[in-house]
């Protein structure tokens, strides 16, 4: 569904480089994450991917479209929700869906079925204008569904919402992707990227770092551990200990026949711990993307 190959692209056309040599696959049906921090080029690499900007360097094809040679078609297919609102503020959330689909030559959502979709149903027929920006932020979600896309891109989908509805908006992009949508992630929220990528690529200083699966790169990276919590001499007691290594994992059985157990679990590392292993770089800091 995408396939690029040595994608760089500089906003100044010089060798200051925005992406350098940027190559992935996403076959049909995956959910691909492009995690970096802020600045790191993520949305430049989507920018290439969606038309927005021009290949200066490279080569790929997206929903079976060469990125050299624009088509009108590839709009019918694809959907994006950019992390920054951009909906019309004049219009209410229904008129600024029923305008949108007017754009496209395929079968649409019904736009008052995507609102109820986004909690927003109850405040259709209110000016976008009006909106606060989390609930801006769900119309243009909404909106980049409209044309049931089978490729799918999703810039921060959850950034700025309460955890109620961002819990809402990971639930649709499950049900999506079930239904066998392809879905290209960005974010830097790394919990987001493990619960719902299949493959994830880490992206720092506009270069592709590494691709893998959340669940190898733990299993390269990270360290098995338990964390028990226990009694000892009327005190709770916190220890966490490696599987891996034979004294912690003796001292593991001791705690376990002491019997004094209150809570005991596996504890495997985060992607974002991961990924400061890997890149040697924290995942929030103050740059344009």
């Amino acid at each position: 569904m995408i396939d690029v190959r040595n994608l760089s692209y500089s906003y100044s056309h010089n060798k200051s480089y925005a992406i350098r040599d940027i190559s992935f696959e996403v076959g049909e049906g995956e959910v691909f994450a492009l995690l970096g921090p802020s600045g790191a080029g993520k949305s430049t690499t989507q920018g290439i991917l969606t038309g927005l900007l021009p290949i200066q360097t490279g080569e790929g094809e997206v929903a079976g479209f060469d990125l050299r040679h624009m088509s009108r078609d590839l709009f019918n297919s694809i959907g994006v929700s950019f992390e920054q609102s951009n909906v019309y503020g004049k219009l209410t959330a229904l008129e600024n869906l029923a305008f949108y689909r007017k754009l496209f030559d395929v079968e649409t959502e019904d736009p008052m079925e995507l609102l109820k979709m986004v909690g927003l149903d109850h405040v259709a027929n209110k000016r976008a204008g009006d909106y606060s920006k989390g609930m801006k932020h769900r119309l243009t979600f909404a909106r980049s569904m409209i044309n049931k896309p089978k490729l799918w891109f999703l810039d921060e989908p959850t950034t700025g919402l309460d955890p109620t509805i961002a819990g809402q908006i990971k639930d649709i992009v499950l049900k999506r992707k079930q239904e066998g949508t392809t879905i290209l992630l960005t974010t830097h929220n790394m919990f987001l990227a493990d619960q719902l990528s299949d493959k994830v690529g880490f992206i720092v200083d506009g270069e592709l770092k590494l691709i893998d699966t959340p669940r190898n790169l733990k299993l390269k990276y990270g360290q098995r551990l338990v964390q028990v919590d226990y009694y000892q001499d009327g005190e709770l007691v916190s220890e966490t200990l490696s599987l891996a290594e034979a004294g912690e994992k003796h001292r593991l059985s001791e705690i376990v026949a002491a019997g004094n157990i209150e809570t005991m679990h596996s504890r495997e590392a985060t992607l974002e711990e991961i990924f400061i292993k890997v890149t040697g770089r924290e995942l929030v800091y103050n740059e344009a993307d």
